[in-house]
């Protein structure tokens, strides 16, 4: 692959830059919002800068790290680490401490006759406790500044905006080729084949694959679907030629399983109450967290799902069956460390038992989790992730359900969708963690007046009670 030229590094140090405008400019939410989301959207991938000790600066931790700093320095905020309830706070300690036993019981390298995989060091238990901490950031502040109907508000408009503005390079790529990353930043970052689908091509733009870019349309289409039912008679037919336009955008994607979830998800969107799009959304997300446990049971009905992908193309069904036959192998290597996981350097891939080559691949985040950290990281990561929806949706069972907001309901089925998508893809992006966050801090708000109501009417019983026994 060519290297990155001047210009992909140079954004990395102008991006800090132009946070710290937005930060001085806009509110803490919004500010939040484009720090986290352009920066996914425009910098450049694959793109490291090494300095030692420190974490890498890329475009996911420089943009987390300069909204930290921000929220420290330009809005002299305190930030709170830990959630409210207890299932929080031990999620958030297994997720940055879990990489401290995934290094102590991997310290063995694996010695293959022709070659070695190394083991793990103290010092790969430092630099992950470090980028899973960085990971968290946009969990942390968007807990603190979008966990609100007004935050909740900010970012589904945001999505649209960003979807409009991504859409020309977009448009673009799909005419004449992905190559917005090699004019402006000097190399592709992918295998060019996989672009080239149905005697075209669908866009990268600046995101790590085709199906990061096609997962993003999809968010964008099923924001503009909540603000499609938020508009007056006077701006609604804009409002749906934006929904159509982003629905066109998520077309020429040419990816199956995103237009399988907005087949699904559109009309829960457009037609569902807003308490039973919640109810839906954690229910997805008990399924998903459950996911290994249902393929190790042989409970997913695999054969059924590679047969609906034939009735797309043959291609499609080949590669989801190529996928299936690797994760079953990768799911069988994680248990033999079930517990803590293989750590990096590729330990949990299957390896060539005579060269030490890995012979396997991963692609669904669920399985490379499982492999690197076990059973404690997963239920730590997937477990973070689902955990609003699941408190929300406990929440809109009670009396207060009805104060859901349309768009804290549109956020949680668009971060349900994300969770979805986990299973055959790698999708977790810093904008996952930045709708988790703002999620459970609405969760949280609803979960407080509730038990405020609650010990409220429980004095009031009580000094009733007191006033009839005085009476008698």
């Amino acid at each position: 692959m060519v290297s990155p030229n001047i210009l992909a590094y140079l954004m990395l140090f102008v991006w800090p830059l132009v946070c710290w405008q937005l930060w001085k400019r806009l509110d803490p939410a919004r500010a939040l919002i484009w720090t986290v989301l352009g920066g996914y959207l425009i910098m450049p991938p694959l793109t490291v800068i090494n300095f030692p000790i420190i974490p890498d600066l890329d475009k996911t931790t420089i943009p987390n790290l300069i909204a930290w700093y921000c929220a420290l320095y330009v809005v002299r905020d305190k930030i709170s680490f830990l959630p409210e309830g207890r299932m929080g706070k031990a999620l958030i300690l297994m997720y940055i401490l879990s990489p401290f036993a995934t290094v102590l019981t991997n310290a063995a390298p694996l010695i293959f006759p022709g070659g070695m995989v190394q083991g793990m060091k103290i010092y790969d238990s430092a630099a992950a406790v470090a980028n899973q901490f960085i990971a968290l950031l946009p969990f942390f502040l968007a807990r603190r500044y979008l966990g609100t109907p007004e935050g909740m508000r900010a970012m589904i408009e945001a999505l649209v905006l960003a979807g409009l503005f991504y859409s020309v390079p977009m448009l673009i790529e799909a005419r004449f080729s992905p190559q917005m990353n090699v004019w402006v930043y000097g190399f592709f970052q992918h295998d060019f084949f996989q672009t080239i689908r149905q005697g075209g091509y669908r866009p990268v733009v600046f995101l790590p694959h085709g199906l990061w870019v096609a997962f993003f349309a999809l968010m964008c289409l099923m924001a503009a679907l909540v603000r499609l039912r938020d508009t007056t008679a006077e701006v609604r037919p804009r409002a749906l030629l934006i929904a159509l336009y982003l629905a066109f955008m998520l077309y020429i994607c040419k990816s199956a399983g995103v237009t399988v979830y907005a087949m699904c998800f559109a009309p829960l969107l457009m037609l569902a109450g807003w308490r039973l799009q919640v109810l839906a959304a954690a229910a997805l997300a008990v399924v998903v967290i459950s996911y290994p446990i249902l393929r190790g049971l042989h409970l997913v009905p695999l054969q059924q799902i590679v047969d609906f992908a034939g009735g797309f193309s043959a291609d499609r069904a080949g590669s989801l069956q190529f996928r299936i036959d690797n994760e079953e192998q990768l799911l069988a290597r994680a248990q033999e460390k079930a517990l803590f996981g293989w750590g990096g350097y590729g330990r949990a891939f299957l390896h060539d038992p005579i060269t030490g080559q890995m012979t396997t691949i991963a692609d669904g985040a669920w399985v490379i989790v499982l492999g690197i950290y076990g059973w404690l990281g997963f239920i730590a990561d997937f477990g973070l992730t689902g955990l609003p929806l699941l408190i929300l949706g406990r929440e809109a069972l009670s009396r207060h359900g009805s104060a859901i907001s349309r768009y804290t309901a549109g956020v949680a089925v668009i971060l349900a969708a994300n969770m979805v998508d986990l299973l055959p893809n790698a999708t977790h992006i810093p904008f996952t963690w930045l709708m988790a966050g703002g999620l459970l801090g609405v969760a949280e708000q609803m979960r407080r007046a509730r038990l405020a109501e609650s010990q409220a009417a429980l004095r009031g019983g009580l000094q009733d009670g007191k006033r009839k026994r005085t009476v008698i």
